[in-house]
């Protein structure tokens, strides 16, 4: 499952260097980058409202989009932004550009689920979030909006791995030397009783 893909309008910049990357603010644009699929690198220009917008619309670094330059549809992946610190505003998108055939490495969010099917969690464990995310290698037209990671059953002390998460058909993990742990069931800072130990345990 990820997200709907998206097209942006964009026009190509002529000139590059920080003058004009501050003319094109002003006029409400920002400069960006299409690159890769071993081509040219090209500047572009996109609107900075627009953008700004799919940013806090979520899931942008995973969703691929079309960017019409003058007419030619490029499909890309975001691979970076920078938001100015003060204003909340992007500054500039570093685009990839992906074919049918790509393969791309990304971070995807975990999410976490059946909490409540978590003995651990139910007598006053604390989920304790190793990784947010998960870089992974997918192909480009299969990145999953996220990764669920699946809390039933787990008691205080135990862990989900890597090897636990369903990964999409043909994604692999970047780091593979070792099922890294991507959450535990933590004690309490102030511990557990003795009687909740052993009610949970007679569930």
């Amino acid at each position: 499952m990820s997200h709907a893909s998206y097209e942006l309008k964009a026009e190509t910049r002529e000139r590059v260097g920080k003058g004009s990357s501050r003319e094109l603010r002003r006029n409400g644009l920002i400069p960006a980058v299409i690159y890769g699929d071993k081509q040219a690198p090209i500047s572009i220009a996109l609107s900075t409202k627009e953008v700004t917008q799919k940013i806090h619309a979520g899931g942008f670094m995973t969703t691929i989009a079309t960017i019409d330059v003058g007419g030619e549809k490029i499909r890309v992946l975001p691979k970076d932004y920078q938001l100015d610190p003060v204003r909340d505003f992007t500054m500039h998108v570093d685009f990839l550009r992906v074919s049918k055939d790509s393969t791309v490495t990304v971070e995807v969010p975990v999410h976490f689920v059946n909490e409540e099917k978590s003995p651990g969690l139910k007598i006053g464990g604390v989920l304790n979030i190793v990784r947010h995310e998960v870089e992974v290698v997918v192909a480009a037209e299969e990145i999953p909006e996220f990764l669920t990671a699946d809390l039933s059953g787990l008691k205080i002390g135990d862990g989900i791995h890597i090897s636990d998460i369903k990964l999409p058909k043909g994604a692999t993990p970047v780091i593979t030397d070792r099922d890294f742990t991507i959450a535990t069931i933590a004690t309490p800072a102030g511990g557990v009783s003795e009687a909740e130990e052993t009610e949970a345990a007679s569930e």
